[in-house]
């Protein structure tokens, strides 16, 4: 089993898109991941066109009523998934809980037993660098980190990268790999900071890039994955790749089919 939190501090890097869409290329390979929305937004919740209680939502396990095993609805295309609620945002601001919050899921992942499933864990984050994100990050193997191809996401990256140093005090090294979102081929400030980002990350960018497509747009549009939306775009290939990748390099772990 691998745990993979989606995170950026930098908003409107494609987190929820990513998430959506690597869940749903492990899912066509017939092993079903369990997806945790973890931002108070719900944007991925939204995607999914889910409106939960808060009962029914992921606040309730951090309200310490409810196990997450208990919260984890079925969808159509094969994946589990945990919705969010804005009263999620509570987390953050009440202080007296921080420092169990921040162990709570990944107490739970153990102690319910997830580990033993095998099942891959996504996690999307928020990009509010609080108790959610640091609990995300403290129950994560794999830290996957979009980054829009633009000069501002050189200074963000290097603001995450001094984060997970400090988490690393506390929590020992977590495995992390920058992944390039709304790649366009051959566009002089892009290739600049891919090239600047190899040069400050070495090892740790992908060389997976998910593509500028009109289709992942549309697809979100009609709340659904590149995969059920158009299985032969080229967004779909870039997905597939990405998913590829991971397992080649050994950060995403799959149980047997």
């Amino acid at each position: 089993m691998t745990v993979i939190a989606v995170f950026n501090q930098k908003g409107g890097v494609g987190k929820t898109t990513i998430t959506a869409n690597l869940a749903a290329a492990i899912a066509k390979n017939g092993i079903e991941p369990l997806v945790i929305d973890l931002d108070p937004q719900a944007h991925l919740t939204a995607l999914w066109q889910r409106q939960p209680s808060v009962q029914a939502s992921i606040a309730s396990f951090y309200q310490g009523k409810s196990a997450l095993t208990d919260l984890a609805i079925s969808l159509n295309d094969g994946i589990r998934f945990i919705p969010s609620h804005m009263e999620l945002a509570r987390v953050d601001v009440i202080p007296s809980r921080q420092h169990a919050n921040i162990r709570r899921l990944k107490k739970a992942i153990e102690t319910e037993m997830l580990q033993e499933s095998g099942m891959p864990i996504l996690i999307d984050c928020n990009p509010t660098l609080g108790i959610l994100a640091f609990s995300a990050l403290f129950a994560a193997d794999l830290v996957l980190i979009p980054v829009a191809a633009e000069y501002l996401a050189l200074n963000g990256a290097r603001m995450l990268a001094q984060t997970l140093a400090g988490l690393e005090t506390l929590a020992g090294h977590r495995e992390r790999r920058y992944l390039i979102n709304r790649y366009i081929e051959g566009r002089r400030t892009v290739e600049n900071v891919v090239e600047a980002l190899e040069e400050n990350y070495p090892g740790e960018v992908l060389r997976t890039r998910i593509r500028e497509h009109d289709s992942l747009v549309e697809a979100i549009g009609w709340g659904t994955d590149i995969f059920s939306f158009d299985p032969d775009a080229g967004a779909s290939e870039d997905f597939t790749y990405l998913l590829d990748e991971l397992i080649e390099t050994g950060v995403l772990e799959m149980p047997s089919r």
